[in-house]
């Protein structure tokens, strides 16, 4: 009867939400090519995201990764982190499927308001989980933001070398700044599909051209070599993995959020097929060379399509930058009280602090491949894996939570068991392994980063003559 009951409320809620999404639709488009175009909520807007959002940058770093690691590691963690990665996703969606209905059983109405990750914490376990969640989420969306500009400064700079990386980097934080004016997550549908065009061609271009290209004269492939560069290989790709930082805010903006479940997975399953070949074909081409150029697209010829990739990773990273700063507005927004302003124009200057100190940290530390590891093994750590686990671990402690919850883990994984299970594996294996040895060997990496190279420099792994 209990469970009968239940299922009643989450229809009920889910039959609001496609009203609610019904009703925001109406209003906000004025014709079906804007609605194609600029306004999405389905299962496939957000698959598009997901797999926009996972992998942009990181695809240029991931062979660097595999110079660190060699290439059965490299696969290896790919693969291990991917399937993880999609897990602890998993588990987000049905912390916040939980969180809105139980709200929605209290009458909250979210028309005008986007629920973010810290507030589901804070809804199911207080406001301390709600701090920590805040801290982790907030500094992993700002350096994931940094990163996309260091980026497209590092990009551009192989095309057009006659300004330094520095000086790109102004151009293109202005440039960024304009992510400003994108309502919510709703209004990505056109970006996300070209996004993922975008990272595509770019993937398989690497592919293709290193195989054309051949191996270089005397390549080596020495990888392992010593433990800093295992562990700060094995982070970088925990790091790629560990997209979902925006996994709640995607979800808010599905019409309907109950299919959410499994889009993680099927993001990921077509992100391996870009990063595995990619990776695997550079490292192959041009092994150990790549442990000093972190920037797979540094090794190759300069060639139409080459420059054609760089253009389009240049317009992802936009993308993605607005994909990571997007989360960062909202919470601007709700901590100014402007987050239920109607005027997009007051939104939109309202948000403009944001973008300031993200903008002065890509020109601090300007290193494109070690500032990854540095931040997956930091951050990533513990916003996309550690604390998703511990608390869907802490939600349903209680036999009437387990009883009582919305959605229950699947038996073909062994229910409430095989979930506490696997939970308990991810918190040690992160907490050891990404956080412990991969924390270790990030930061000794990152200082000699600075060490060699100092903060501000104008152009971080160029040329002599060009520096």
């Amino acid at each position: 009867m209990a469970s009968e009951k239940v299922e009643t409320v989450i229809a009920g809620s889910y039959v609001e939400m496609e009203r609610e999404g019904e009703e925001i639709d109406s209003k906000t488009t004025k014709s079906k090519l804007s609605t194609f175009l600029w306004h999405g909520g389905s299962a496939y807007d957000a698959w598009f995201s997901c797999a926009s959002n996972q992998v942009a940058q990181v695809l240029l770093t991931l062979p660097y990764s595999f110079s660190q690691l060699g290439l059965l590691s490299g696969i290896l963690f790919q693969l291990f982190y991917g399937l993880m990665g999609s897990w602890t996703a998993y588990l987000i969606s049905l912390l916040y499927v939980e969180h809105r209905t139980r709200k929605e059983r209290e009458k909250v109405d979210f028309r005008n308001h986007v629920i973010q990750w810290f507030e589901v914490l804070d809804g199911l376990l207080g406001k301390h989980w709600r701090n920590v969640g805040l801290f982790f989420n907030c500094t992993f969306l700002l350096f994931g933001s940094v990163i996309q500009l260091i980026a497209c400064a590092s990009n551009i700079y192989y095309i057009n070398d006659n300004l330094d990386k520095r000086t790109w980097t102004y151009i293109f934080g202005a440039c960024c700044a304009t992510t400003v004016f994108i309502p919510s997550f709703h209004n990505y549908r056109i970006w996300s599909f070209l996004g993922l065009i975008m990272t595509t061609y770019t993937a398989w271009y690497l592919t293709i051209a290193s195989l054309i290209h051949g191996k270089v004269e005397g390549v080596k492939h020495s990888g392992p070599t010593t433990m800093v560069l295992y562990f700060t290989g094995a982070t970088n790709i925990l790091y790629t993995f560990g997209g979902h930082a925006v996994t709640v805010e995607i979800m808010h903006a599905m019409w309907k959020p109950q299919k959410f479940k499994l889009i993680y997975l099927m993001a990921t399953l077509y992100v391996l097929t870009l990063t595995l070949p990619s990776a695997s074909a550079v490292y192959w081409a041009f092994g150990d060379n790549l442990l000093t150029h972190s920037n797979a697209l540094a090794l190759l010829p300069r060639t139409g399509f080459r420059d054609t990739a760089v253009v389009l990773m240049l317009i992802h990273q936009f993308i993605t930058f607005g994909f990571a700063c997007t989360p960062l507005y909202f919470v601007w927004e709700k901590f100014i009280q402007m987050h239920e302003t109607k005027s997009m124009l007051k939104r939109a200057l309202a948000r403009l602090p944001v973008v300031i100190p993200i903008w002065f940290l890509a020109i601090i530390f300007p290193f494109f491949g070690p500032i990854n590891s540095t931040v997956g093994s930091l951050l990533v750590s513990f916003t996309v894996y550690i604390i998703p686990a511990l608390a869907h671990m802490v939600t349903f402690a209680s036999a009437s939570a387990r009883e009582n919850a919305v959605e229950r883990p699947p038996s073909l994984l062994g229910g409430w068991a095989g979930s506490y299970a696997i939970n308990s594996f991810v918190v040690v294996w992160v907490l050891i392994v990404g956080f412990g040895f991969g924390g270790w060997a990030s930061m000794l990496n990152f200082i000699r980063q600075v060490d060699t190279f100092g903060l501000f420099t104008k152009c971080y792994q160029c040329p002599p003559h060009k520096a």
